[in-house]
C-alpha cells in the first residue's frame, strides 16, 4: 500500500504513479504526436522528444524517469558496476503487467567529460547508504544497463519525467 492510501478496491485501481508509467510505455511504443500544453510537461501528454522543447523532434526511444517513495526519497537500483558507479535512480519502462506492476530497465547516470559518457556515482561521501543529491544534479546523459527491475507501482507516491533520450534500444 503506497502514501496512505487504504485498501479499497477503488482506490488501488486508480494508482496515478501506475497510470502515468502505463502513459511513457504507450509513448515509447507508439511515439503518438499529441497536442502541445502550454502548462508544465506531463509524463501524460508529451509525444515523446518533447520534454525538453515542444519543437524537437529528435529521434528518441526513452523517457527517463525517477520514481519517490512515500518520504520524498528517490527509489533506486542496482546495476552492473561501471567504475565506481553501480547505483541509479533513473528508469526506463520496459513493460506493465498485472494490474500494477512493471518491469524497469535501470539507466547508467553520466555526464559528458571530454565528448565521452562518464558515469556518475550517485552514492559518494561518507554515507554509503544514502544518494547523493548533489550527485545526482551532475547527470546529464544517460545510457542502458543490461540489469532490470520487477516494480509494485502501488509502492511509490509519485514519478518525475526527467528527459528524452535515445538509447539505441530500438535499432
Amino acid at each position: 500500500m503506497g502514501c496512505g492510501r487504504n485498501n479499497s478496491d477503488d482506490f488501488r485501481s486508480k494508482n496515478c504513479v501506475c497510470e502515468v508509467v502505463r502513459a511513457i510505455k504507450d509513448i515509447q511504443d507508439n511515439a503518438v504526436d499529441q497536442d502541445d500544453c502550454p502548462d508544465c510537461p506531463s509524463c501524460f501528454m508529451e509525444p515523446l522528444g518533447s520534454l525538453v522543447s515542444p519543437a524537437r523532434r529528435d529521434p528518441v526511444d526513452t523517457r527517463v524517469f525517477v520514481l519517490k517513495t512515500a518520504d520524498g526519497s528517490p527509489f533506486h537500483a542496482f546495476f552492473s558496476g561501471e567504475n565506481n558507479a553501480c547505483v541509479s535512480i533513473f528508469f526506463r519502462v520496459e513493460e506493465v503487467f498485472d494490474n500494477c506492476c512493471a518491469t524497469l530497465r535501470v539507466l547508467i547516470p553520466g555526464r559528458r567529460e571530454g565528448g565521452n559518457f562518464q558515469p556518475v556515482n550517485l552514492v559518494a561521501g561518507g554515507d554509503k547508504c544514502c544518494i547523493n543529491l548533489e550527485r545526482v544534479c551532475q547527470v546529464e546523459r544517460f545510457r542502458a544497463s543490461n540489469d532490470c527491475i520487477t516494480v509494485d507501482l502501488t509502492c511509490f507516491c509519485a514519478i518525475q519525467c526527467i528527459a528524452d533520450v535515445n538509447l539505441g534500444l530500438c535499432n
